[in-house]
């Protein structure tokens, strides 16, 4: 049971074990064991010094809506989605790096499966590496899908260039209303996980260590991470399962 348990927290360092009994229970079945039940692996758990603690930080600012490009309007507060590729979300969250310095990560999230469709690590705040994480984000979609594109009202998102990368994708673009920053819940829920759960809130001796660490979490996030929304399955079953259904 130790084993199995380090074993997985090794590709999930802060993963909750709720979820990760699952995968535990999966493996012992493999090797011809009853599953554990709930409170006895928290307990083995606790006693091997293997439950999370929570981590608080604060973080420096990443929006900057105090511009005067024109925001759009919220089109999904009260849409529900129902397949991948009906509505994107995106935010941006940063990464410390020595000597105070920052990078500066721009994920877009599948609204329906919570697959990062597509990221950026950027140094900068600038828009490019919105429209950098936008372009990824495309080549994981279904072909012909009518596409939401949901953000807060960062400069980042107003900005001409990037609403008319949307144009060229056929995307439709929606933004949070005005001091409602919950309406983008989901993508900073996401952003949150990776910094809390896979070590993104550490301190990165260089911006391609930031790098890598980013490309390893996101993979397994989208790969092996269940989620309570998804009724405990990975992101990438749901999505490319989705896609075939839509197919």
């Amino acid at each position: 049971m130790l084993e199995l348990i380090k074993g997985l927290r090794k590709e999930q360092p802060r993963g909750g074990l709720k979820k990760l009994r699952i995968d535990i229970n999966i493996e012992l079945e493999k090797r011809g064991y009853r599953p554990v039940g709930r409170d006895s692996l928290f307990e083995m758990a606790r006693r091997n010094g293997l439950l999370l603690e929570r981590r608080r930080s604060r973080k420096p600012v990443t929006t900057y809506s105090a511009h005067n490009y024109a925001v759009q309007p919220n089109l999904v507060k009260y849409i529900e989605a129902t397949a991948p590729g009906q509505v994107l979300v995106a935010d941006i969250t940063y990464l410390t790096l020595r000597g105070g310095e920052h990078a500066y990560l721009f994920a877009v999230t599948d609204m329906y499966s919570r697959y990062i469709v597509g990221h950026y690590l950027s140094k900068s705040l600038g828009h490019a590496g919105a429209v950098q994480a936008l372009e990824m984000a495309c080549k994981n979609l279904p072909r012909d899908a009518l596409t939401i594109h949901h953000t807060d009202r960062g400069v980042q998102y107003c900005c001409h260039e990037f609403l008319d990368k949307l144009c060229e994708f056929t995307m439709l673009s929606s933004m949070t209303d005005a001091d409602h920053c919950a309406q983008n819940a989901l993508a900073e829920r996401v952003n949150g996980i990776l910094k809390s759960e896979f070590y993104l809130d550490v301190t990165f001796n260089t911006f391609a260590d930031a790098a890598r660490a980013v490309n390893n979490a996101i993979r397994i996030y989208n790969t092996r991470r269940r989620h309570w929304s998804l009724k405990l399955r990975i992101p990438a079953e749901v999505h490319f399962e989705g896609w075939r259904i839509a197919a």
